[in-house]
């Protein structure tokens, strides 16, 4: 794997936010969730996450991931996705979101 600068880390704005809403992408041709993620001083930013398998819209509600918060938006599926929700996959290629053991403050950014 090739190796990376700490400057080249330093660009990649990882920031904890909290879901807030969560409904189901219609318009997806994979199943899909549009989220709206809390991010502090950031404001609410949108998201498309293909994270149906383990994640039900309810349950999302509430959560606290760590989102990638210096891409360009991009628009997937009719959604204006301005940040990226990350996650895992399993032995099943199924997502498991990123996230945290103990409550932190919206738009904290990974150290």
């Amino acid at each position: 794997m090739p190796q990376i600068e700490w400057e080249d880390f330093q660009r990649v704005e990882l920031r904890v936010g909290t879901i807030v809403s969560a409904e189901v992408n219609e318009k997806a041709i994979k199943p899909a969730y549009v989220l709206q993620v809390d991010l502090g001083e950031l404001g609410l930013k949108n998201s498309s996450a293909q994270i149906t398998a383990h994640y039900s819209c309810a349950e999302l509600i509430g959560k606290q991931v760590l989102c990638v918060c210096n891409f360009a938006p991009k628009r997937i599926a009719g959604v204006r996705s301005e940040v990226l929700v990350t996650g895992v996959y399993d032995a099943d290629n199924k997502v498991v979101l990123a996230g945290f053991d103990r409550p932190l403050p919206n738009g904290a950014r990974l150290a």
